[in-house]
């Protein structure tokens, strides 16, 4: 499994996709503030197809009515029993002078608060509230809070491959200011199941997008709407949106409160690591959704809905063909595993509320060993260096710590530290597993950092690659040490204030994914 398959978990609203292995699909459950029954106006309705009054943006003006999204909230990240806090930025775009605008489910689904400011230099500010959103488009619309606002236009032309287009938006690592790349559409119409999101017409271009631009616009030369950025593949510079013709079949709908491919959960389709246990988990639930109605909690993992097993498949394809089959509203069977108590659960959605079936399903309790994860209970904890320079998140399994400097063959100061659960037997052989991280100043590149640590005479090379998730970036290498995986990792932060080295190893399927990526996810300066 190749470093560049894993994002960030803190820039969820980057490719909900840029939390587990995906396409590196570059993101979760639904804001407090999300009313059961999303209020409306006529005049949302009626300018929903951006006719409103004010000003249409040019190309020129695309910024002005491009939104900033921010977001916090609380989740349980796959795998795990505990909820963590979470901070995160996508992008939207106003569509209507009365301020309705559209971004991406996983932007803000889930959020317990969410601000916006929009213009260039982000000037302008505005609260908001979610109308509607859907876990199988990965769609969703707000309402900010003020009116007589500039918009954007839909294309009315064909999307034809070869055309140019935009990607506009508020990537992270950019001072969180406004940016545009420049394509053209690679694919002007596919079908295209991720791990959250099932849609019929997706766009596939090259105008690059970063973590912080899902839920921006796709545009053409003259401002004009073609899609709704979601997803992409750095190592691949694939680059996908939600074309417009989904977006608007469904926005009026969505506006009024229709349930469209929903019930109300943040989705994303899970690989425990062990093929005969996998299902869609739940990350956080939508409050009055049909979700929390049947007594769906974050940290589910749906296994079966409408008596067909979901997310076999690492998507969410099953998940949302049964919704598209059945309907939003309709009364669908539910079978899930609830690892807080390691307990089997039947229900129905829009029907008899869960109730147990099974205890101790697996034998063990979950806070003690967790399942399909070969002795890990799914817990973490943060680990810093002595100076507190520096963090990353570890199973709370690796214990042994040693947060002391270190000064490597070159005289050089780096702030250090180490977890593994047993550190002697981690430095003195590939057999443990763990991290070392170290961090230093910027006059020592990531390439030049990653050369000091090379294991080409012990292991078989795998991989040589560029790690970039809007955050850091830099090479790394993979290694298959007599079995176990060893990635050592060389990376700057955008605004190259340090560079960090990481030499992981791994050993099993369960710390190959999720520890993996737990890792990559959270490393950062303080």
């Amino acid at each position: 499994m190749a470093l560049h398959q894993f994002h960030r978990v803190r820039t969820r609203a980057c490719f909900a996709a840029l939390g587990v292995p995906v396409l590196v699909l570059s993101g979760c459950g639904s804001s407090s503030e999300t009313p059961s029954e999303p209020a409306t106006t006529v005049e949302a309705v009626s300018n929903a197809e951006g006719n409103g009054s004010g000003n249409v943006v040019s190309f020129e003006t695309l910024a002005d009515a491009t939104v900033k999204i921010t977001g916090q909230g609380t989740f349980i990240d796959p795998g795990t029993v505990n909820p963590s806090e979470s901070a995160w930025q996508g992008s939207g775009f106003i569509i209507d002078s009365s301020g309705i605008a559209i971004t991406n489910n996983h932007v803000v689904v889930g959020a317990g608060r969410l601000d916006g400011t929009y213009g260039e230099d982000g000037e302008n500010k505005a609260s908001m509230r979610v109308l509607g959103a859907s876990e199988c488009l990965d769609l969703a619309v707000v309402q900010l809070n003020t009116d007589s606002l500039p918009h954007f236009e839909w294309f009315e032309g064909n999307i034809t491959t070869g055309l140019d287009v935009y990607s506009a938006g508020f990537p992270v690592g950019y001072a969180d200011d406004f940016t545009l790349t420049r394509g053209i559409v690679s694919k002007s119409d596919f079908d295209f199941d991720t791990q959250w999101a099932s849609l019929d017409h997706v766009i596939e271009h090259d105008a690059r997008i970063r973590g912080g631009n899902s839920g921006g616009p796709l545009v053409t030369a003259d401002g004009k709407v073609l899609g709704v950025n979601y997803a992409g593949d750095d190592s691949l510079d694939y680059n996908f949106a939600i074309h417009r013709d989904v977006v608007r079949d469904v926005i009026d709908d969505m506006i009024d409160g229709e349930r469209i491919s929903s019930i109300g959960i943040n989705a994303q389709a899970w690989d425990s690591g062990d093929p005969s246990f996998s299902g869609v988990w739940v990350s956080s639930v939508e409050p009055g959704g049909p979700a929390d109605k049947a007594g769906v909690e974050p940290g589910d993992l749906i296994l079966k809905l409408g008596g067909v097993s979901v997310g076999d498949d690492g998507t969410l394809g099953s998940y949302c063909q049964v919704l598209d089959t059945r309907g939003s509203n309709g009364t669908i069977d539910i079978e899930i595993y609830r690892p807080a108590n390691n307990s089997l659960m039947d229900g129905q959605v829009n029907g008899r509320e869960l109730e147990v079936v099974a205890e101790n399903v697996f034998g063990t309790d979950p806070a003690e060993e967790g399942i399909g994860t070969e002795g890990y209970s799914g817990q973490t904890v943060e680990v810093s260096d002595a100076a507190g320079t520096m963090a990353v998140t570890v199973p709370a399994e690796w214990a042994d710590v040693d947060a002391e400097p270190y000064v490597d063959q070159n005289g050089r100061n780096w702030n250090s530290v180490a977890a593994s659960p047993d550190l002697n037997s981690f430095w003195s052989s590939f057999n443990t597993s763990g991290l070392w991280m170290l961090g230093t100043d910027n006059t020592i590149s990531a390439e030049d950092a990653l050369a000091q640590y090379k294991f080409r005479e012990s292991c078989s090379l795998l991989t040589s690659d560029m790690w970039d998730d809007g955050y850091y970036r830099g090479p790394y290498d993979e290694y298959d040490c007599d079995g176990t995986t060893l990635i050592v990792v060389g990376a700057q932060d955008y605004e190259q204030t340090g560079t960090i080295v990481l030499l992981i190893q791994l050993n099993g399927e369960y710390e190959r994914t999720t520890v993996l990526e737990g890792i990559v996810s959270t490393f950062r300066f303080i």
